[in-house]
């Protein structure tokens, strides 16, 4: 009972955090990547994007595991 209280409250905590930071970085990249272009630095405005489109892919991958979680439990 308790191990399972603590359990919940661990995973509760990393997910998140986990969410909460992925998204965190799609914006900073978004934003980053935004000012770049605007300088007429593309080099650096893709590697932003990329970083962005990676922690869109990770966040919408957690969003996504959190809901089958939530639909597959009795």
């Amino acid at each position: 009972m308790i191990e399972d209280i603590l359990r919940l409250i661990g995973v509760s905590l990393v997910a998140g955090i986990g969410i909460t930071g992925a998204y965190s970085f799609v914006v900073l990249g978004m934003g980053r990547s935004a000012q770049a272009r605007r300088s007429g630095h593309s080099g650096p405005a893709l590697a932003y994007a990329g970083m962005a489109m990676l922690f869109l892919l990770v966040f919408a991958a957690g969003v996504l595991l959190a809901l089958k979680i939530m639909l597959t439990k009795a």
